[in-house]
């Protein structure tokens, strides 16, 4: 545990100087969220590529860190010193006299990294009796990410390869996968990194989303909403509950430590919550999403600013609608950054940089004149996206056309329709989002606008743009309008059209949509919160009602209730004595299911889950028939192996039992291991 924490504090110090190259008016806890995702999200890039030319091990990757550590060149400045000296001196500031709104803050940061910590834990169990997780829908995606880890790690997986399906490239978003690799090659265990991983880019995606809704709304209780809306996401599958409990004459007490079966995501919730579902399952996404907030973030910025002609001083000079003046970024170089940033999205999580695509044509088609800036930014995103893409794309077995097609209603099924489908899924939330877009819509007819301390830049204050106009930047109402048009676009075309060969994957479309929503159904809550006594009680209801179904299956994964066996004791163990006979580079004939012992090994299969495989698009159907043949023991299953280079065989309870084995045929080659009922044949 201890060298994955270093390992991140060592990460997030380099991303955390690069925020001072295109920020200037974030505070230290921003900074610092921001810089764990950027460290991270650099780190991995540099180290995919540095193995690919040298490989995957000890030097190489120190190297890298180095590397990832020479953004600290930045301090060198010392405009950037100054402002890192007011950053400092502010937080301290903030731990100083005590008082029940600095105790609220603590609080809730202190709550949700708690609840990370022991939601995270759940992820992955390792026990004398195998390996187990505690997560409801993580049964197949822990086995398929430790697959890609051990790939690395023990497989010598440079240039990677598909570990599903031998031969492929592997075009799945693997860099959260290789950077617990990385993490697990310097010292520290699997379980540990994904662990230490998770909790704390969990914790820096709270801290970039709050920023972002401040920044939206300019209100910081809002912006306090927004968060917990994500994470306890979740529609009305609290009135499934009730009902549950009141079919059966165990206590309230008794029911939570026995909750049967998850309430947003079954047969019939589809959107399911957002920990739940999402961010212990895809940690791709996990990665992928504060670095796409950080960018919309940057992008926002812009959007709601009017150039003014030229360059003053070599910083980038914005004014608003009410002829404030202001630096938005220090030059069109924190732009072309922030693109770089936008581009490491391809080996991250490549819906998230979809999502980037969307929003910045329709910002370029609302504000063409500042057609300059959106070119800066597409540049830097198209360096580093471009090249990533194309060897992503080249060998890949997966089929683009199955990626696109007609699919209405997303998930909802034949009999649902659609408006019900969606109250049933997220609850009060579009009613609440509708709420917001009206408040916002009246305060721009009647020319009201929000503003905030938060909005101040503190770079005047902190000497970096010394006798220049700093002001409060003013948040008009009709950019934020406008700023929602790409987000209500993502819905609507995620409800007409499939963007993955299984329709529930656009979630990871429809998630965004979601994001962007969040301001003003937050916007919306703490409008309410601000009135009367009977609406901040209203307030309260529909704050429980938006997270209460999440919170039901949150807390039945934190409390333990579900342990489900990945792999038994006999497949760790057998795992083990391959890794110490079968060369990396060897290729496993195995029953296509999730958890096969081969997956624990680094090594290669020539096919396992087909869930998996169908939904990256790969067309499995000759593969799975001849599999089936060579397991059979027919007269050309020796030819067979050798088409597909087949280099061991492994024979276990599954392929016994849904594969008929003939382990008659198999046993004339030697074994190479064996453990219990688990047995591996030497084929070549």
């Amino acid at each position: 545990m201890a060298v994955s924490i270093l390992l991140i504090f060592v990460i997030a110090l380099g991303g955390f100087a690069v925020t001072y190259i295109f920020a200037d008016d974030e505070p230290l806890m921003w900074r610092l969220a921001s810089g764990n995702v950027i460290g991270s999200a650099v780190f991995g890039t540099l180290a995919f590529i540095a193995s690919m030319a040298a490989g995957f091990n000890v030097p190489v990757l120190i190297f890298c860190l180095l590397a990832s550590l020479l953004t600290l060149l930045a301090f060198r400045n010392t405009a950037n010193a100054r402002v890192f000296k007011h950053d400092w001196a502010k937080a301290k500031g903030k731990l100083r006299g005590a008082n029940m709104r600095k105790f609220s803050r603590f609080a809730y940061y202190a709550f949700f990294f708690l609840l990370f910590v022991f939601f995270f834990r759940r992820g992955m169990i390792e026990t004398s009796q195998g390996i187990f997780t505690g997560a409801s829908q993580n049964l197949g995606d822990l086995p398929f990410h430790l697959g890609a880890i051990f790939g690395f790690t023990d497989g010598n997986n440079f240039p990677p390869q598909n570990p599903s399906f031998s031969g492929a490239r592997f075009s799945y978003p693997f860099v959260a996968d290789l950077l617990t690799a990385s993490f697990t090659r310097l010292g520290a265990g699997v379980a540990d990194a994904m662990f230490v991983q998770h909790v704390s880019w969990a914790f820096s995606l709270l801290v970039i989303l709050e920023r972002f809704v401040v920044k939206l709304t300019g209100d910081r209780l809002a912006g306090r909403i927004g968060p917990a809306l994500l994470f306890f996401s979740g529609g009305l599958g609290f009135i499934a509950f009730f009902t549950d409990f009141g079919a059966q004459a165990r206590s309230i007490t008794d029911f939570l430590w026995h909750i049967p079966t998850d309430y947003t995501i079954g047969e019939h919730f589809r959107w399911g919550n957002s920990l739940v579902v999402l961010f212990i399952t895809q940690r791709s996404l996990l990665l992928g999403m504060p670095l796409t907030i950080l960018v919309l973030g940057g992008l926002w910025k812009v959007f709601t600013a009017e150039a003014v002609p030229g360059i003053e001083n070599g910083e980038l000079r914005i004014e608003n609608k009410d002829g404030h003046q202001f630096s938005i970024l220090h030059s069109p170089f924190s732009i072309f950054l922030t693109g770089l940033l936008a581009g490491l999205l391809p080996l991250i999580h490549l819906h998230s940089l979809a999502v980037l695509f969307v929003v910045g044509v329709f910002l370029f088609i609302l504000q063409p004149h500042k057609w300059k800036l959106w070119l800066i930014f597409a540049a830097g995103v198209a360096l580093m996206a471009i090249p990533e893409l194309l060897w992503s794309i080249a060998g890949s077995a997966s089929e683009t056309s199955k990626f696109i097609g007609w699919h209405y209603g997303w998930n909802k099924g034949e009999n649902d329709s659609f408006l019900w489908f969606w109250f049933v899924n997220t609850g009060i939330f579009i009613p609440l989002l509708a709420l917001g877009l009206y408040l916002v819509w009246t305060a721009s007819r009647n020319g009201q606008h929000a503003a905030t301390r938060e909005d101040i830049s503190h770079a005047h204050k902190s000497g970096r743009h010394r006798n220049k106009i700093t002001k409060t930047i003013t948040l008009d109402r009709p950019h934020l309008l406008l700023f929602y048009i790409p987000f209500a676009f993502l819905f609507v075309v995620s409800n007409v059209a499939k963007f993955a060969p299984w329709e529930w994957d656009n979630i990871k479309i429809l998630i965004y949509w979601f994001i962007g929503s969040l301001p003003f159904a937050a916007y919306a809550l703490a409008w309410l919160w601000q009135r009367t006594s009977p609406w901040k009680a209203a307030a309260i209801i529909c704050f429980v009602a938006l997270t209460l179904s999440g919170s039901i299956d949150v807390w039945r994964t934190v409390s333990g209730q579900i342990n489900y066996k990945v792999f038994d004791r006999d497949a760790v163990l057998l795992a083990e004595k391959i890794k110490q006979s079968a060369p990396p580079n060897a290729v496993f004939l195995n029953a296509p299911t999730y958890n096969t012992a081969v997956v624990l090994t680094g090594r290669r299969s020539m096919m396992r889950y087909i869930g998996h495989l169908s939904s990256h698009g790969i067309d499995f159907a000759e593969r799975e028939s001849d599999l089936k043949r060579i397991y059979l023991g027919g007269p050309d299953a020796a030819a067979m192996m050798e088409k597909y280079g087949i280099d061991y065989v492994l024979i276990s309870p599954e392929e016994r039992n849904t594969l008929s084995a003939n382990e008659a045929f198999f046993s004339k080659y030697p074994v190479a291991a064996e453990s219990g009922q688990y047995r591996v044949y030497q084929i070549r």
